[in-house]
């Protein structure tokens, strides 16, 4: 691919717009709740301006993750372009230059900051800590914990528990069960990009010393993760059921059967750089999962 070094085309390719599914998806789910709540249970106006800065935030720290990823694994020499099976990373292409993306990250790390600044309105002193947090395990993923096999961990968290409860908090400053379930459940969804992620990269990982949860259960157990997250979460859907949302529980197996295709993709691609079709399908399938159960929730 011809790419002109620290160009706009390069950027964009740095900043791996198919995983923006993956911010956008929790705090869509963390806003269609709080707006389903709000219509049923509260005389307050939903706020547009919190929202759109849950999504902007969410969005930003995406794009700062994936500039700290390439960089990191450049510097760091996990991305080796003679080995790798993955989508091609910027440093290590060329297409943009040490420096530039040093002064990338942080520029994306500082509008993160700006543009989440203003929820302390919104949601208290308490967003000062969750942005912190946000910040530090963003770098933390890429520099140590991915390498220990704690990927998934994170993901659950930052993908899950942390966007859809607080874009939920930041309208209504409380929790609920049904929130928090639906959390965990979102944060499973999104784990499975990191999961076929890891399942191709499994040789090439463990020879560069990186142990994530493939290297360390194995290509066979990991195949069945992968489709243990997409049941799971749809499982997890009777809180929404339980709490008069049954269109919320239903309609997300139709990402079931979606996600269950592409279960099989993987089991019959095993290896290679095939599996980076799976890898777009996994987005695709988040995207699906959010959007049906948002539709759930307001309908």
């Amino acid at each position: 691919m011809e790419v002109k070094k620290n160009s706009l085309k390069a950027w964009i390719l740095a900043s791996r717009p198919k995983t923006l599914s993956g911010a956008a998806v929790p705090v869509l789910i963390g806003l269609a709740l709080a707006y389903a709540d709000l219509q049923a249970y509260y005389d307050v106006p939903f706020n547009w301006t919190a929202a759109v800065l849950c999504l902007l935030f969410a969005f930003i720290m995406q794009v700062d993750a994936n500039f700290i990823n390439d960089f990191f694994d450049y510097a760091k020499g996990t991305d080796d372009r003679e080995k790798r099976l993955g989508p091609e990373r910027a440093c290590s292409q060329g297409w943009v230059s040490i420096e530039a993306m040093k002064n990338a990250i942080a520029t994306t790390t500082v509008l993160a900051c700006i543009v989440g600044l203003p929820l302390v309105w919104f949601g208290g002193l308490e967003m000062i800590l969750i942005g912190l947090l946000c910040v530090v395990f963003c770098f933390l993923y890429t520099t140590h914990l991915s390498y220990v096999g704690l990927g998934d961990v994170l993901v659950l968290v930052f993908f899950g528990v942390v966007p859809v409860s607080i874009t939920y908090y930041v309208q209504l400053h409380t929790f609920t069960a049904e929130v928090f379930v639906a959390s965990l459940a979102c944060g499973l969804v999104i784990d499975a990009l990191l999961i076929v992620n890891n399942f191709r990269d499994r040789d090439t990982d463990r020879e560069a010393g990186k142990n994530t949860l493939v290297v360390r259960i194995g290509a066979e157990a990991a195949l069945a993760c992968y489709l243990g997250v997409g049941l799971t979460a749809c499982l997890l859907g009777l809180v929404f059921w339980a709490n008069d949302h049954f269109l919320a529980f239903v309609l997300p197996f139709v990402y079931l059967a979606f996600h269950a295709f592409t279960w099989l993709s993987m089991k019959q691609i095993w290896k290679g750089r095939e599996l980076n079709t799976c890898l777009g399908e996994t987005a695709r399938n988040i995207f699906i999962y959010g959007m049906l159960v948002a539709i759930g929730l307001l309908i």
